[in-house]
């Protein structure tokens, strides 16, 4: 049974950072395809940033630059580096993975495994 485990949200005023940090428990992640998503209320959930078994990567237009995934394989951590925010990305921030994909992917249907979310505050 795949568990993801999210950890790192907090309140923090615009222009500030934070990391995200997000443990696969149930099995062995180095070969799997893992992703951020958000969602604000009344917003979908979207799709912020993934990373593959190579450490190749993809991310949303609207973070890019300001935000960086990278993962630990011998800890089976997935993160997620969030600078210059703004209080448009306040969010629940996801961590998911397919266990299938192979390439980096931010469409959220390719999905199986989510953790239940920490919030992101931005203050203006």
């Amino acid at each position: 049974q795949i568990q993801l485990d999210e950890s790192g949200g907090g309140s923090v005023q615009a222009g500030g950072s934070l990391r995200l940090s997000c443990v696969l428990y149930g099995y062995t992640f180095d070969d799997f395809v893992m992703a951020w998503f958000r969602q604000a209320p009344g917003n979908e959930r979207e799709g912020v940033a993934s990373i593959d078994g190579d450490a190749d990567t993809s991310y949303a237009d609207s973070v890019k630059g300001r935000f960086t995934i990278s993962r630990d394989n011998a800890k089976n951590t997935l993160y997620l580096q969030m600078n210059s925010l703004k209080p448009e990305d306040t969010a629940v921030y996801y961590c998911a993975t397919s266990a299938t994909l192979l390439r980096p992917d931010l469409h959220r249907n390719e999905y199986r495994y989510w953790g239940r979310g920490t919030q992101v505050t931005v203050n203006s």
